[in-house]
């Protein structure tokens, strides 16, 4: 999906000529720390709320600009998603400006939208087991983890990769098809992963058959 997809036009751009009172007014209204500026229709920047507080009065942004420069961050709305994901971390935004080719403003993308978004793609709504996985990056082979799953007759409904600062290790997350994961499971222990945790395991938190079984055993006395 393309950032071009996630624009929303519910919080609307700013201008130079707008006074401080009426950009905090604005953020308080929209909940958000930053805002686009526009001219005319084309991008200029973002201003932050951290910037505006410096100052006091009926000051506009244009005198507030001259002192802080508007921080140039945005997406092209061709560009994938996960670039707006990576700004989002990086920048701490709470929202990011979309333009297009020739950086005319289309929209903004939410943190909510893309939270949204993310809930969607990667979080499916049938019921299925999850195996968390530690690998080192030169193992990150999607391909044979999914042969490890696919050879047990199971799909892998969505999967992600986690990496940590100073560290050669991947978390690897494979949401399956399935809640009876541990056969799989063994077969990645077989196959010298690092099984890190399982969730939804139906054979790990369904007591019933155990239940069942105890019942049985009781009647047999």
């Amino acid at each position: 999906m393309t950032t071009g997809e996630l624009i929303k036009n519910d919080i609307y751009p700013v201008r130079t000529g707008d006074t401080l009172p009426y950009l905090l007014d604005r953020m308080a209204e929209y909940k958000v720390s930053q805002l686009p500026v526009v001219q005319g229709n084309f991008y200029l920047g973002l201003v932050f709320e951290d910037d505006l507080l410096e100052h006091v009065g009926e000051i506009s942004l244009e005198a507030i600009a001259s002192k802080h420069a508007l921080q140039i961050i945005f997406v092209f709305e061709s560009q994938h998603v996960y670039d707006a994901l990576r700004l989002f971390q990086v920048h701490h935004l709470d929202l990011l400006p979309v333009v297009d080719e020739q950086q005319q403003y289309k929209g903004v993308i939410s943190q909510e939208n893309l939270i949204d978004y993310l809930s969607e793609s990667l979080v499916s709504d049938e019921q299925g087991g999850i195996i968390v996985l530690e690998i080192g990056n030169r193992d990150n082979s999607l391909a044979h983890i999914a042969q490890i799953v696919e050879s047990d007759n199971t799909q892998i409904l969505s999967s992600s990769v986690r990496s940590f600062p100073d560290s050669t290790r991947l978390e690897v997350t494979l949401k399956l098809n399935r809640t009876d994961i541990s056969s799989i499971v063994a077969s990645f222990l077989r196959h010298d992963y690092i099984v890190k945790a399982i969730y939804n395991d139906r054979r790990e938190y369904d007591t019933t058959m155990d239940r069942y079984d105890q019942l049985m055993k009781y009647l047999d006395l």
